[in-house]
């Protein structure tokens, strides 16, 4: 079969089939009395194997050794061309995410464009410095999209550009809570606490549901930032006697309480906490239910000293009757540092309200 006939039925054109035949790669084994090239139906079986091989990521002089080395290994080379291939598509899946976000920000001008993507890459840079101006510049000149944003947030290490990229994902508002949401759900604990700080920062509505939402959350660091916002923001709405009426209040403290209640026993943040039930505990109501929370889990264990003594610590601020009798009962307390401790804070109340 000559040149020609090859090219149409292959695919392969002619042009090309006469470098396989430079390279000495595919060489028709025939030639016509004009001295046409020839090919055998075992040299175009040749060509479909070149391309076959081809068409897997090989070079040509990788596509003659496999065809001609008897000791080839493919195995070797095929695990190189995993690689090489994941490592192309790592390189345009961040292309293409690259111009998504730019496409998101809806750039008006090409300066707007060029901005964008220096933004970009210095949320990028290796240098702190360089993404916390990033960050605190994302609404000045031009918009980093909120997805980078985000992104950002939930990997930064470094607590300074940490704080700057959760006020500026806050700038960006309800926009950010679905994308922090799905970072509430990361299977790394670290992306799961930076998501809860950073939705605590914007005020909107979405981000309280997600907060009171977070409080069922199997991870202690996220119930504990959580409950620790929620139970300022009760506060808040206290002191501005705002919601004294409706039962949002009520139930967001009521939730509030049994992660409070928690990080004490454990002692993460139980200082933060004790302050958090303590405003909460302003209201009578508030008061005697979370005396009633404290006393009941000193009930219920546990063991170890220094955490019951927290949660008797933790009374001391709580007003009411049932925080009274409680600490009138763990001055007799079996534990000598809890009774101790009990009746220290029953002095201090009685010196603070001597009716």
């Amino acid at each position: 079969m000559l040149i020609g006939d090859v090219a149409r039925r292959s695919g392969v054109s002619a042009r090309m089939l006469r470098h396989y035949d430079s390279l000495g790669l595919v060489r028709p084994t025939g030639r016509t009395g004009s001295g046409y090239r020839e090919y055998s139906g075992e040299d175009i079986r040749r060509i479909f194997h070149v391309e076959s091989l081809r068409s897997l990521g090989l070079s040509l002089r990788e596509v003659a050794r496999a065809l001609d080395d008897p000791g080839f290994r493919p195995s070797e080379l095929v695990d190189d061309l995993v690689r090489q291939t994941q490592e192309r598509i790592a390189v345009e899946t961040a292309l293409l995410t690259r111009l998504r976000r730019i496409g998101a920000a809806e750039p008006a001008e090409w300066e707007d464009v060029l901005q964008i993507v220096a933004l970009l890459h210095a949320l990028g840079s290796e240098n702190p410095a360089s993404r916390q101006r990033a960050a605190l510049s994302s609404g000045e000149e031009a918009a980093v999209p909120v997805e980078a944003l985000v992104e950002a947030a939930l990997h930064e290490e470094d607590p300074s550009v940490a704080g700057a990229l959760r006020w500026a994902v806050a700038q960006s508002g309800e926009a950010a809570l679905e994308l922090l949401a799905e970072g509430l759900a990361s299977p790394v604990a670290e992306v799961r606490e930076r998501a809860v700080r950073s939705i605590a920062e914007i005020p909107h509505e979405r981000a309280v549901a997600l907060l009171e939402g977070a409080l069922r959350s199997p991870d202690s660091m996220v119930r504990g930032h959580a409950a620790l916002t929620l139970g300022a923001q009760a506060e808040q709405a206290e002191q501005a006697e705002q919601a004294a009426e409706g039962e949002h209040e009520e139930r967001g403290a009521a939730d509030v309480v049994p992660a409070l209640v928690e990080m004490i026993v454990e002692g993460r943040n139980d200082v933060d906490a004790a302050d958090a039930l303590s405003a909460l505990a302003r209201r009578p109501a508030s008061a005697d239910r979370i005396a009633t929370a404290l006393v009941g889990r000193l009930a219920d264990g546990p063991d170890d000293l220094p955490a019951r003594r927290r949660l008797t610590q933790a009374l001391a601020d709580i007003p009411g009757v049932t925080a009274a009798r409680a600490l009138a009962e763990l001055a007799h307390d079996e534990d000598r540092a809890v009774a101790l401790t009990a009746a220290y804070l029953l002095t201090l109340r009685e010196a603070r309200d001597p009716d």
